[in-house]
């Protein structure tokens, strides 16, 4: 793959990470606060009462986000150091090369 590439796919990871952290974290800081602060933690519904839930249970599903979220911003991170130290134009083959002074790969116009 080219060097582009994996910066343009670095940047979309990164910014999914961001994205899935900020529309599915709040309910994870939410069980944090509760378990800290009563050591009690409940499931909220819209149409019916609270539910009591296992704080650890809950715990253990937010370590599994944020490894989802970390793992989306490392790859993201590695995609863009990868391409930022990659060869760019230094290995293009000289039959591949286009330009001023390249006469012998251009298509003939019949002139």
């Amino acid at each position: 793959m080219s060097d582009t590439r994996f910066l343009m796919i670095g940047i979309a990871l990164i910014f999914a990470g961001f994205i899935t952290l900020g529309i599915f974290g709040e309910g994870y800081s939410r069980s944090t606060l509760e378990q800290t602060e009563f050591d009690d933690c409940y499931e909220y519904y819209d149409d019916r009462d609270p539910v009591p839930v296992d704080c650890d249970a809950v715990l253990q599903g937010r370590a599994l986000f944020f490894a989802l979220v970390l793992a989306l911003i490392g790859a993201g991170v590695a995609s863009l150091v990868k391409g930022a130290r990659g060869r760019w134009d230094q290995d293009v083959r000289p039959e591949d090369m286009l330009g001023p002074g390249d006469h012998k790969n251009r298509p003939d116009d019949g002139q």
